[in-house]
């Protein structure tokens, strides 16, 4: 079973930036899509970004131009580079790991992905003050 350990979440003003990680271990299936979804207050989870085993790359529109997703060692780490906060990017950052390679591409912007992930972190937390 795969454990998944997000850091580097914190407080920042507005236009700031934060680097999130996620560390994987366990084993992990050659085919997968790995990505950062998010949770406000109040509101439901909704992804952010994803990358895949073949190193595809897909973007939620509100964090595209500033949010960068990459992997390091292959599988085991995810970052999310995060530039220009906003108020809004405020919530709870997760990282999850889908053992369908493709899916992700297609469903991410229409929030049918937020159901599939097979394996979840635990969150860390980002405050963006204006």
């Amino acid at each position: 079973q795969v454990q998944a350990v997000e850091t580097g979440g914190g407080l920042v003003e507005a236009g700031g930036s934060l680097r999130l990680s996620c560390t994987a271990s366990g084993y992990i299936y050659s085919n997968y899509c790995m990505g950062w979804f998010r949770q406000a207050p109040g509101k439901e989870r909704e992804a952010v970004a994803a990358i895949n085993s073949d190193s595809k790359i897909v973007y939620a529109d509100p964090v595209k131009g500033r949010f960068t997703i990459s992997q390091f060692d292959a599988k085991n780490t995810l970052y999310l580079q995060m530039n220009n906060l906003q108020n809004e990017d405020t919530g709870m950052y997760y990282c999850a790991a889908d053992w369908e390679r493709d899916y992700c591409l297609d469903h991410l912007r229409d929030g049918l992905w937020v159901g599939r992930p097979d394996a979840w972190g635990q969150g860390t937390l980002v405050t963006v003050s204006s």
